[in-house]
């Protein structure tokens, strides 16, 4: 799988372009998911998900991979196509808009653990770059915890002022 997806096309601007699908393709995770684990872990019926999976198969976002069978019936698990998504410079912002509507609804209310911060500097170039560098990398190297601890959202941000 490779590392990072330019999504640049307008198929993948307007597929994730929806709530439902940044939240899909966040939770599929390196394994993948099948349509029901992610009815069940996301609460939206089938029906919604295998829509919205449809639209980022198409998209190239994500690809079927592995089955499993169930019950004597075969279910069908979806993997993402990159580890990855950076957003094209063509992207009105609608992608962008949706994926953070979903982060912010995972916020529970009045969550005295949550830190968000936001603060406006001037930098140069280089010290943008330098900086995204380090954001990445930080939040790359996070070594994760076992299944039984509680899971956090880490979203880092930098981004040129219009």
């Amino acid at each position: 799988m490779p590392e990072v997806l330019h999504a640049t096309s307008p198929a993948q601007m307007r597929a994730f372009a929806h709530p439902t699908r940044h939240r899909i393709w966040r939770d599929l995770g390196p394994e993948g998911a099948t349509i029901s684990q992610l009815a069940h872990r996301l609460r939206v019926n089938k029906g919604n998900i295998a829509h919205h999976l449809g639209v980022l198969a198409e998209a190239g976002l994500v690809r079927k991979g592995p089955t499993r069978t169930v019950r004597g019936g075969t279910e069908q698990y979806f993997v993402k196509t990159a580890a990855k998504v950076r957003f094209g410079p063509g992207e009105d912002g609608v992608a962008t808009k949706a994926m953070l509507a979903t982060i912010a609804d995972e916020i529970p209310a009045g969550d005295e653990g949550a830190l968000l911060l936001h603060r406006v500097v001037r930098l140069t170039a280089a010290q943008a770059r330098a900086l995204q560098d380090h954001l990445e990398s930080v939040v790359h190297d996070l070594a994760p915890a076992n299944e039984r601890e509680a899971g956090y959202g880490v979203l880092v941000g930098l981004y040129r002022r219009a």
